[in-house]
């Protein structure tokens, strides 16, 4: 038999928690975010394409309803029993009035798995700084009949590069929301990038760090791509910004996955574009060659998830 993996990975997660093989619905309910409409900038992160980092299929003219239906026969040709996370990816999905986020969720009702339907959980990005109470107390309302995640965008644990890759928000937004999604009895996903523009070695540990130290159930990271229609791919093509070739980002990432804490589920590693909008880095291997390469660096180490997570509670220095 062979060696368990040394980081724990989402689909057997799932299959323990659900019963059952899980596939996400992404889903685009129309919503922006405040370092775009001027509120606190304009433009978006540097990263960030105009879809949001999502389908943008709304703006294409399919309505949620529409959206979720596509999803659900898709998931549904998989075979029998299979549930289905709805997953709202695109911009910051609780930066609406509270009776617009009532709206948007108040499409799944007829799909819950408690009622016979497909639908196993809901999973809900946004950022840190665009969460309110109204919008926390609707959402804990749904975790008692759905479980409910929380996506919560960190992308890297320095106030200064938040500043200049303009998420305009800081650590302290980012552990305080986490702090409060938990005590409302809800899930945390935490996202990272490795590799954004000034942020090195060092910078995917620390990140790591305040991952642990969030206690944040699970855990996004993937490197940093250059995207069309994005801030940086200007950047990119000035020779201003360098992108992460795989071995480079397998160490890193075998040095950020050491740093998390040992429970914690690794939702995704890696992350991919469609080709059309990517201009960097083109990578040739896949996903699974990228979780075999960080199984083989960590048993190479001799270490796995969590060998250098810093006592609970620590304080880790960060500019």
């Amino acid at each position: 038999m062979s060696d368990p993996i040394p980081f724990r990975t989402l689909a057997p997660w799932l299959l323990a928690t659900f019963g059952r093989p899980v596939h996400r619905i992404a889903l685009d309910a129309g919503s922006s975010c405040p370092n775009r409409d001027g509120t606190k900038g304009r433009g978006g992160c540097i990263y960030c394409d105009v879809e949001g980092s999502g389908t943008g299929a709304l703006r294409e003219g399919k309505d949620l309803v529409e959206q979720l239906n596509r999803g659900l026969r898709r998931i549904a040709r998989r075979g029998p029993n299979v549930g289905a996370i709805a997953y709202f990816q695109s911009y910051s999905n609780t930066y609406v009035e509270p009776q617009r986020l009532e709206a948007v969720l108040s499409v799944l009702e007829p799909h819950l798995a408690s009622g016979g339907g497909p639908l196993v959980a809901l999973a809900v990005a946004t950022r840190p700084d665009t969460l309110s109470s109204e919008a926390l107390e609707i959402l804990a309302r749904w975790n008692l009949k759905l479980p409910t995640w929380i996506e919560l965008g960190l992308e890297v644990a320095d106030d200064e590069l938040l500043t200049r890759i303009n998420r305009l928000h800081t650590v302290q937004d980012f552990t305080d929301c986490a702090a409060r999604v938990r005590s409302a009895g809800l899930s945390v996903i935490g996202h990272a990038i490795l590799g954004l523009p000034g942020d090195g070695r060092e910078g995917a540990r620390r990140t790591a760090q305040v991952l642990a130290e969030s206690a944040v159930e699970g855990v996004k990271v993937h490197h940093l791509m250059v995207l069309k229609r994005t801030q940086l791919a200007q950047a990119w093509k000035q020779g201003e910004v360098q992108v992460l070739e795989p071995e480079t980002y397998v160490q890193w990432l075998a040095d950020f996955v050491e740093r998390l804490g040992p429970t914690q589920v690794l939702h995704r590693i890696t992350g991919d574009s469609p080709a059309e909008d990517l201009l960097a880095p083109h990578w040739s291997l896949g996903k699974n060659a990228v979780r075999e390469m960080l199984a083989a660096e960590l048993r190479a180490r001799g270490t796995q998830q969590g060998s250098h997570a810093a006592p609970h509670g620590a304080n880790q220095s960060r500019r």
